[in-house]
């Protein structure tokens, strides 16, 4: 199925319904379906089942497990743009008396909150929600397992954290903010805390024999937050968009951007390759980033992949408790576009003249801390990049700053303040930026450069 605005090409359709037939083979799926997104909408999506003639489509639920913490990470963060909470409030501060309350919100977003990973036993994934009622069954006696902040240790115990947390600061149920704040702007009709038909069930199959097993669909309780849902790949298709673009009706897109950055490193002996942000899985990959998340429960898998260059997302969802990786073949779904038909640029367009001044082009062009070459170019909106004229060197985009001057937006320079510094007479003298000294020349003579430069000037050996 296409969206005729954004048909893909027959061969790029049938690369696409090739790769999910695959994966529903090889990963002895009773049933798979794959969908991808571009340019505002779904613009294909395919299937494959065990039962002729009964395929499922884009509008068949799967439980999609941890992707709901996907969710549950956009209900904090418009808690945080609302002025509620801090991402450095200590959980205790909202919600007293879990016995963990020194751990920050953005550590439990970032699982660097050192939490267990899962809660005591029996298995929460595969028992009722009534089985542990309240947040003390869920945490045990010894929650926290490793120092906060240290390091990257995944818990669903946190995000269950996380979904009381929005329930004592917004005085409503997680199920009801997550419906009115984020489904039902987005138009998310099709997710749900439970099943609605059509939806498939699911099932687990024998590893070693060609048979299933009916898996339990629990009501997760108090856990739900941390991988309750049900969704639709159409559902999850524009959920993703939303993930690469904001909207202003749930989060900025400044927002959503800062939840994609890896907030620490990965976990010892994980894909080095791999980070997680606040709330989404972030995958370094060759050609670009993708960002995401998995899931998994009793019967299902589910993976998206969003790749915000090119403005793609792949879902992949699947009922069987293991085989199918899900994951891997929603990348490969946004792979397979974006080498087909790679995204076209925007035309080039002259900036707005109100954003132009003469003040501000002078800036432009090479300038040198100490040998190292830059040029500096005018951004949208009055801002400012940064680059290396050669080599390898640190790139970074700046924001300007109401009362004059930038700041930094990108890697090594994230926060950091570039401005002009000018001499007695109004003439620039040369840029600062956290220290740095750029001059207009290479060890240009003068009181600017640390250290001053030997009076002898440049020579020859």
């Amino acid at each position: 199925m296409t969206s005729a605005s954004e048909a893909l090409l027959p061969t790029t359709e049938r690369s696409l319904l090739h790769r999910v037939a695959r994966a529903q083979s090889e990963g002895r799926a009773p049933s798979f379906v794959g969908a991808v997104a571009r340019g505002g909408g779904m613009v294909w999506s395919g299937s494959r089942s065990c039962v002729d003639g009964h395929a499922p489509d884009a509008d068949t639920q799967y439980r999609i497990g941890s992707i709901t913490k996907v969710f549950t990470a956009v209900l904090v963060l418009r808690l945080r743009d609302e002025g509620l909470l801090g991402l450095d409030d200590p959980l205790e501060k909202h919600l007293p008396g879990t016995g963990v309350g020194e751990a920050t919100v953005a550590q439990l977003l970032g699982h660097t909150a050192g939490l267990a990973a899962e809660t005591p036993s029996p298995w929460w994934e595969r028992t009722p929600g009534s089985t542990r009622p309240a947040l003390p069954d869920v945490l045990g006696d010894a929650p926290v397992l490793h120092p906060a902040g240290r390091s990257f240790h995944y818990s669903n115990p946190g995000y269950t954290l996380l979904g009381s947390l929005v329930e004592a600061v917004r005085g409503v149920s997680w199920e009801e903010a997550l419906r009115t704040e984020v489904l039902e702007p987005l138009g998310l009709d099709r997710t749900t805390v439970g099943p609605v038909a059509p939806h498939a069930s699911g099932w687990a199959v024998h590893p070693w024999a060609d048979v299933m097993l009916p898996e339990p669909s629990e009501d997760l309780g108090v856990m739900a937050p941390a991988g309750q849902l049900w969704s639709t790949a159409a559902d999850l298709c524009r959920f993703g968009l939303f993930l690469a673009e904001g909207d202003d009706r749930v989060l900025s897109a400044a927002t959503v951007a800062e939840m994609r950055v890896p907030v620490g490193p990965p976990a010892v002996g994980e894909d080095p390759q791999m980070g997680y942000g606040l709330g989404l899985q972030v995958a370094h990959r060759e050609g670009g980033t993708l960002i995401g998340h998995g899931g998994s429960l009793p019967g299902f898998v589910a993976g998206i992949w969003v790749d915000v260059e090119e403005g793609l997302v792949g879902v992949a969802l699947a009922n069987a408790t293991s085989g199918p990786a899900t994951g891997v073949v929603a990348a490969d779904l946004v792979r397979i576009v974006a080498e087909a038909e790679p995204r076209l640029p925007e035309p080039w367009r002259p900036l707005p003249a109100a954003e132009v001044d003469q003040e501000l082009l002078e800036l432009t062009g090479p300038w040198y801390w100490g040998t190292y070459s830059y040029g500096l170019r005018i951004g949208a909106e009055r801002g400012v990049v940064l680059e290396p004229l050669k080599g390898a060197g640190r790139r970074a985009r700046f924001r300007a700053l109401p009362g004059g001057g930038w700041v930094g937006l990108d890697g090594y320079y994230a926060g950091e303040t570039l401005r002009v510094v000018r001499r007695p007479d109004g003439g620039v003298s040369h840029l600062d930026l956290g220290s740095f000294v750029f001059t207009r020349e290479p060890y240009e003579p003068g009181d600017a450069v640390p250290g001053g430069t030997d009076a002898g000037g440049w020579r020859g050996l």
